[in-house]
This record gives structure tokens, sequence and C-alpha cells, in this order.
């Protein structure tokens, strides 16, 4: 069994302290949203959201019918996201495959497994392991360090628009 070494994970630049971070995000996240319905039909940004009432107001006063709004990922719909992800970092592909649901990751799999092994793709494919592997480390921190950016920004926005009563509509 492989250990994890004190040094590497007190190493803020660490894979693993990035996923605690982002873990740990999605958690505080989690615990103080306690009502996810309430982000329903919020839009993720809050610019969009003025625009959105301004545009009704402007509707409103020539009293014209709103026009269908683009279909934009809200706020519940990006808590939904957030919390998927985490569990999927969590719990792997194999609880996901218990319970019959298809990830991103999980179809990724799955056609990677599915296309044809030749000897000349295996040896290239190793030959260039160590860039593959750096590849996908940037682009996973990346995308960890947004995904952490995101949960904290909908928990804080969660908290502003649950103390300013705007849900309450």
């Amino acid at each position: 069994m492989m250990q994890i070494s004190s040094d590497s994970a007190s190493n803020k630049h660490s894979l693993i302290n990035v996923m605690h971070r982002f873990i740990a995000a999605a958690n505080n996240m989690d615990e103080t949203i306690m009502v996810p319905s309430l982000l329903r039909d919020v839009p993720l940004d809050e610019q969009q959201q003025q625009q959105e009432q301004q545009q009704v107001s402007k509707l409103e006063a020539n009293n014209n019918e709103p026009p269908c709004p683009n279909k934009q990922r809200d706020m519940y719909e990006h808590y939904l996201l957030l919390k998927s992800i985490k569990n999927d970092m969590e719990w792997g592909l194999l609880k996901r495959e218990m319970s019959s649901g298809a990830s991103f990751l999980e179809m990724a799999v799955k056609q990677e497994e599915q296309q044809p092994v030749t000897g000349d793709l295996l040896l290239d494919d190793n030959s260039d392991l160590e860039h593959q592997f750096h590849y996908h480390l940037r682009g996973l921190f990346g995308v960890l360090s947004k995904l952490t950016m995101q949960a904290d920004h909908l928990t804080n926005r969660y908290k502003r628009e649950i103390g300013g009563g705007n849900f309450m509509r």
C-alpha cells in the first residue's frame, strides 16, 4: 500500500491539496445551502440577472410579452453539477455504475476501453506517457481550482441573496 508523505500532503501545490480544497468548498456549499430549490431560475451571473430585470421592466412598461430566454444554466443546476463532481471524486465511478448513471468520465473511460489496441499504438502511448501525465495534471489543477472558486462563489452568492431577501418575489 502506498503511503503519502506528510511533506507532499502539506504542500499547497500538491494535487491532493487541490482536491481537498475543492471537496471542502463543495462541502461548505452543501452545508450552507439549506434550501437548494431557492436557487432555481436565479442566473449564475449577477450582471445577467440585472440585465434580465431591466428587460422585464421595459417590457412591462410597454405591455409586451417577455421573450423566451435562452436556456442558461441557473444557480440550482450549477449547485447540482458541483455536488455531482464532488461525489464522483469521493466515490469514483463504481458507485455511479452501481446506480446505473453515466457520467462524462465514465463514458470517456468506456470509449477508450472500446478502442482496439495494436502493438504500435501501445508503444507510441507508452513513450509519451510522461507528457500525457503532465498535460492532464495541469488540466486537472486548472479545473479543480476553477471548481473550487465556483463553489465558493455560489456559497457566497446564496448568503447574499438569502440575506437580502431577493428570493422572496
